[in-house]
């Protein structure tokens, strides 16, 4: 794991299946996990280096926040809708890249879902559709692959909290494999309608070297979701 990271075409190879390194913390079940690992302190709280009433929230990113910490109120990932940039990269389940000339695919387990990142030098569309993921792009800063994202619609979270943003919402990600087992990750949130100024989190990505991603169908048999408060249209 401590090896050097591959390389293609003469750069890092980011290729293989990853999962967020969870910071230490006492034995015991993981608050907001899934079951299956412990979790990062951003997939609960992408606030989490902030005091308690420091947080760089405006007005509107406070409100949102109220609204989506009501009892009853869930997130969009627990009613099997998809979970978003950069709070994907973040859950106690793996995902897997694959590095091609032009593109860089990411395949997350959760949901059976994928996401494009064009690195073949495109411009953004003049007007982007709203989507989930938003647009990529990326290119290589030496051996970093800076990926910025836009045309987000407003409808995921940025954490189980309940942080929320609005489709104004600009996310830059850096990716950099530092070895064979491991990559570092910056992600900054730019979203002047909800957050004073950007916010960076750094974590670290660990492969799995010996997996793959799996099917995870979230709607196969799903009856929960009709018993919570304020879930409609089911």
């Amino acid at each position: 794991m401590a090896g050097p990271a591959p390389r293609a075409n003469g750069k890092p190879d980011l290729s293989g299946v990853w999962q967020v390194l969870p910071e230490p913390r006492p034995p015991g079940p993981a608050p907001f996990g899934l079951g299956e690992s412990p979790n990062s302190k951003y997939f609960r709280d992408i606030l989490s280096d902030f005091k308690a009433g420091e947080e760089p929230l405006t007005s509107a990113g406070r409100e949102a926040f109220r609204q989506h910490s009501q009892p009853g109120v869930i997130g969009p990932g627990i009613t099997c809708l998809p979970e978003g940039v950069p709070h994907a990269d973040l859950l106690p389940e793996p995902f897997k890249i694959v590095q091609l000339p032009g593109e860089i695919l990411i395949l997350y387990e959760v949901q059976t879902i994928f996401r494009q990142i064009f690195t073949d030098g495109r411009k953004y569309p003049a007007d982007p559709s709203p989507t989930w993921f938003g647009y990529s792009v990326g290119q290589w800063e030496g051996d970093t692959l800076v990926v910025k994202t836009l045309g987000f619609n407003d409808l995921t979270w940025l954490d189980a909290f309940g942080h929320g943003h609005s489709e104004d919402m600009r996310v830059e990600e850096r990716f950099h494999r530092v070895d064979f087992g491991h990559m570092d990750v910056t992600a900054t949130i730019t979203d002047p309608k909800m957050f004073v100024r950007p916010v960076t989190i750094h974590f670290v990505e660990e492969l799995l070297p010996d997996t793959d991603v799996f099917e995870h169908i979230c709607y196969e048999n799903e009856k929960d979701a009709v018993h919570h408060v304020g879930i409609t249209g089911r």
